[in-house]
C-alpha cells in the first residue's frame, strides 16, 4: 500500500518570460509623420507560494513536475502595453521549506496561513520604441526584448508543526497515547514500525484550549545514520516546541533509552537538545507502582516525570498539565527572547544612526 505521506518533492518551476516592446510608428490620415508610438512588453508571470492550513502533505506536488508561468503578451502601436502573464500560485502546507536542488541554498518558509512568498518573478517586459525618442533621434526604430524568466528545479521539504512531539522507540506506545489524548485514529497493534508517518492530534484541554501533539515514527539506535526509517522523520521533530519522551516501563534500562534516543536527536541537530523536554514513562497497567521510584532514579533529575497507562487512563489528565505547562513556560521564553532581540536590533540601528556625519558636518 502507498502511503498519501508526501514530505518530500522535487519540481521544476519556471516564471514567465517578459513581452517583446513594440516598435510602431503612428500612422493616421492627416498625421504623415506621428512618431513612435510602440508600447511595453507585459512581464512575465510570478510563480509565489501560498500557505495553506488545510493542507496535510505534499501530495499534490508529487506528479506534477513542471510548473510554468504564462509569458508576458507583446506591446503594440498606440502605446499599448502587453498583458502581464498570468501568476501562478503553489499551495503548500504550513512547515513548508524550500531549497534549490542543485546548491541546497534556502529559499523560503511558509509556516502562516494564507502567508505569500514570491519564490520565482517573472521577466521585465521590453520598453517600446516611444521610450527612445529624442531631439536627435526622432524616430527610432528599435525596441527591447522582453527579459528572460527564471528557471529553477527546487526540493519541497514539509517538516510538521506541532506544539508538542512525541519521541521513542518503536512500540513505546505513542500512537495509542495519541488516540487518547485526542481524536486521532493512527494505525496500533503489538509489532514495531507500525507508525510509518506522523500524525497530528488536537488534545482539548480546560475551559476551551487545545494544543497539537505530534507522533512521530519510532525511532532507533542509528537513526541519524540511515537506519531503520532514518532521517526522513528525524526532521519533523525540528518544527515541534517541546518534546516529550515516551520510554515504556517493560525496558531493559529506562535511563539507557532516555540517552540513547537523546543522542540521536544530538547527532541529527544539537540545536534539538535546546527544546524543553517531558519524559513520559508509559504502559504503567503493565508494571507494579513500587517499580516508580526505581525508575524515576534512572532518569534526569531536572526534567518532570509523568508516569501514565493509555489503557487505565492513569496520569493521562496530570500529563495534559504538565504539557500545557510546559508549552506556557516555552512561549513566555519565546516572546522575552524576541523582544530581546529586538530591543538590541533598536539600539544598534539608533547608535549606527548615531554615528552617521550630519548635513551640518
Amino acid at each position: 500500500m502507498t502511503s498519501n505521506f508526501i514530505d518530500y518533492v522535487k519540481i521544476n518551476v519556471r516564471s514567465g518570460r517578459g513581452g517583446f516592446g513594440s516598435s510602431h510608428f503612428r500612422r493616421e490620415k492627416h498625421v504623415p509623420k506621428g512618431g513612435p508610438d510602440g508600447g511595453d512588453g507585459g512581464r512575465g508571470g510570478h510563480i509565489y507560494l501560498v500557505g495553506n492550513s488545510q493542507l496535510w502533505t505534499l501530495l499534490h506536488l508529487k506528479y506534477q513536475k513542471h510548473i510554468i508561468a504564462d509569458n508576458g503578451k507583446g506591446g503594440e502601436g498606440g502605446r499599448r502595453s502587453g498583458a502581464e502573464g498570468e501568476d501562478i500560485y503553489i499551495e503548500v502546507p504550513l512547515g513548508t521549506i524550500v531549497k534549490d536542488a542543485e546548491s541546497n541554498e534556502f529559499l523560503a518558509e511558509v509556516t502562516e496561513e494564507g502567508q505569500k512568498i514570491l519564490l520565482l518573478p517573472g521577466g521585465r517586459g521590453g520598453m517600446g520604441n516611444t521610450h527612445f525618442k529624442s531631439s536627435t533621434n526622432q524616430s527610432p526604430r528599435h525596441a527591447q526584448p522582453g527579459e528572460e524568466g527564471q528557471d529553477r528545479w527546487v526540493i519541497m521539504e514539509l517538516k510538521v508543526l506541532a506544539d508538542v512531539g512525541l519521541v521513542g522507540f518503536p512500540n513505546a506506545g505513542k500512537s495509542t497515547l495519541l488516540s487518547v489524548l485526542s481524536a486521532a485514529k493512527p494505525e496500533i497493534a503489538d509489532y514495531p514500525f507500525t507508525t510509518l508517518v506522523p500524525h497530528l492530534g488536537v488534545v482539548a484541554y480546560r475551559d476551551y484550549k487545545s494544543f497539537v501533539v505530534a507522533d512521530i515514527p519510532g525511532i532507533i539506535e542509528g537513526a541519524s545514520e540511515g537506519k531503520g526509517l532514518g532521517l526522513r522523520f528525524l526532521r519533523h521533530i525540528e518544527r515541534n516546541s517541546i518534546l516529550c519522551f515516551l520510554i515504556p516501563s517493560d525496558a531493559k534500562d529506562w535511563g539507557n533509552e532516555y540517552e540513547i534516543l537523546l543522542g540521536e536527536l544530538e547527532k541529527f541537530n544539537p540545536e534539538l537538545l535546546q527544546k524543553q523536554r517531558v519524559l513520559v514513562v508509559s504502559k504503567m497497567d503493565i508494571s507494579i507502582p513500587e517499580m516508580q521510584e526505581e525508575i524515576r532514579a534512572t532518569l534526569p533529575s531536572d526534567l518532570p516525570v509523568v508516569f501514565i497507562s493509555s489503557i487505565t487512563q492513569e496520569g493521562i489528565q496530570e500529563l495534559k498539565d504538565v504539557l500545557w505547562k510546559t508549552l506556557q513556560e516555552e512561549n513566555a521564553k519565546f516572546h522575552a527572547d524576541t523582544l530581546l532581540a529586538k530591543s538590541i536590533q533598536d539600539e544598534n540601528n539608533a547608535a549606527s544612526e548615531e554615528d552617521q556625519p550630519s548635513i551640518e558636518d
